[in-house]
């Protein structure tokens, strides 16, 4: 099957087109259809089976075709976290970049002002965390009351970090009248009763992921407080010459941007690529990277699949993906052709769940590169005790965070934006709505003398030699 056999309206299939997307997953080929035909829906599909686009796609159809955009909130989708969020909400300036229907994003742990004012210009759909949405519904800034779909993504998660009666709270305020559709990567009793409550005779849809990783692949984690990272990435792009071309991912756009502009200052050839650059730019990125003019391309999950350029050595993980099959997808740009390739992951405390989710889908227990001057012991002895120590809750009060194997992604969504957890503090630390409670360090402003001599050792970890100095 492919895209444009799903009966997708124009400008969506462009969008999909210009994203280089020519057949959908099998989570998509599934939704897509029911979704457009009105019906509500349960999808039991994990990350990474390219879920997102299964509800953004036909959400975008329909709201299109239901109303005039501008003329009231007519969308939600309600996310655990408040990075989900944002790359949500970047999904759906993807898929709907030639539509003129607007997005809004509320989530904790940043300044609600922004977020208040963009609800004013009355976005067509709200991306949102459940604390941040309830705040700013009893401050009467938010109303859902012209709700025409409601989605739920990850509602396992959204259930195992206490967000039960949040979400119970948001479906009350919902109309009657709407469609629903519900993503969790598994069906507890707690989701069958959130079901039977939310949803009118729902159609089915299961999907499990595939994960299959070249053998010709080395795959190799590196344990690293998020504020050192960019150092350490300089550091190995300029003392490894084994590193030919290297794709470098990024969450977000933004730090995507960053990470480029930096890489250049610090004479390293570097350029982005993601959905906020025109066709136009990305090809002659894409070109300036195949051609060796550019020796490191800084990218973003959602134009991942569009990359097809041989001869890249070097695939490296400056975030870990919150979507275990993500990961598959990145490293899967090198060693095409039966070259070797080498992938490497920053991975700092609070991405430790998403390095157990990646090992337990492919069945793969990342190599750890210990000699490298920001190594961080503390981080590299969360893996083994299966992440960051949980934090009490106060009495009274419900429940740390989690992901799909229990209590433990709570701060997930902050060192990625770094944003600190100030609004609802600590509930939102608690739940995953905040940040991480942790200092936001900067690279830098700390004294880096003690750590020179490791630089060459390391280097022979990341790749073969150290760049002659």
């Amino acid at each position: 099957m492919r895209f444009d056999s799903l009966e997708l309206i124009a400008p969506i299939l462009r969008a999909v087109q210009d994203e280089g997307y020519t057949e959908p997953t099998p989570v998509q080929s599934a939704a897509i259809p029911i979704v457009l035909e009105g019906s509500d829906l349960i999808a039991t599909a994990k990350t990474g089976t390219g879920k997102t686009a299964a509800f953004a796609i036909p959400m975008l159809q329909l709201l299109q075709e239901s109303g005039a955009p501008g003329d009231a909130l007519r969308g939600l989708i309600l996310t655990p976290t408040r990075e989900l969020a944002l790359q949500i909400h970047e999904n759906l300036r993807a898929y709907g970049r030639h539509l003129k229907l607007t997005h809004a994003v509320v989530v904790g742990g940043v300044s609600a002002g922004p977020q208040i004012q963009a609800m004013r210009r009355r976005p067509d759909i709200l991306v949102a965390t459940p604390g941040r949405l309830l705040d700013l519904m009893g401050q009467g800034k938010i109303r859902l009351r012209d709700i025409e779909i409601a989605v739920l993504d990850e509602a396992d998660r959204m259930l195992d970090m206490g967000f039960i009666r949040d979400v119970r709270k948001i479906v009350d305020a919902l109309p009657r009248q709407r469609q629903t559709l519900l993503f969790s990567a598994t069906i507890s009793s707690e989701i069958t009763k959130l079901t039977g409550e939310m949803l009118r005779k729902p159609a089915r849809v299961e999907v499990t992921p595939p994960a299959t990783v070249a053998d010709n692949i080395t795959q190799k984690v590196l344990f690293v407080d998020q504020g050192d990272k960019r150092d350490l990435l300089a550091r190995l792009l300029k003392d490894d010459d084994s590193i030919g071309s290297a794709l470098v991912f990024t969450r977000t756009r933004h730090r995507a941007n960053r990470v480029a502009r930096q890489l250049s200052q610090a004479g390293i050839k570097a350029d982005a690529i993601h959905s906020d650059k025109s066709q136009g730019a990305r090809q002659k990125a894409l070109e300036a990277f195949d051609r060796g003019r550019v020796r490191v391309l800084v990218a973003t999950d959602i134009v991942a699949r569009g990359i097809d350029v041989d001869g890249i050595t070097h695939v490296i993980n400056f975030e870990i993906p919150n979507e275990a099959e993500s990961y598959v997808h990145r490293i899967g740009r090198t060693a095409r052709a039966g070259a070797a390739g080498i992938a490497l992951s920053f991975c700092n405390a609070d991405e430790i769940p998403y390095l157990a989710d990646i090992e337990k889908l492919t069945g793969i227990r990342l190599q750890e590169v210990d000699e490298h001057p920001h190594r961080n012991q503390g981080i590299a002895a969360m893996r083994d005790r299966g992440g960051p120590a949980k934090k009490k809750a106060p009495s009274g009060g419900g429940g740390g965070g989690s992901s799909q194997r229990g209590p433990r992604r709570a701060s997930g969504a902050a060192q990625s934006q770094g944003e600190g957890g100030k609004h609802r503090s600590p509930r939102n630390k608690r739940r995953g709505d905040g940040g991480s409670g942790k200092p936001n360090r900067q690279p830098g402003n700390r004294d880096q003398r003690g750590n020179e001599a490791a630089v060459a050792p390391a280097a022979a970890h990341f790749g073969r030699r150290p760049r002659a100095a």
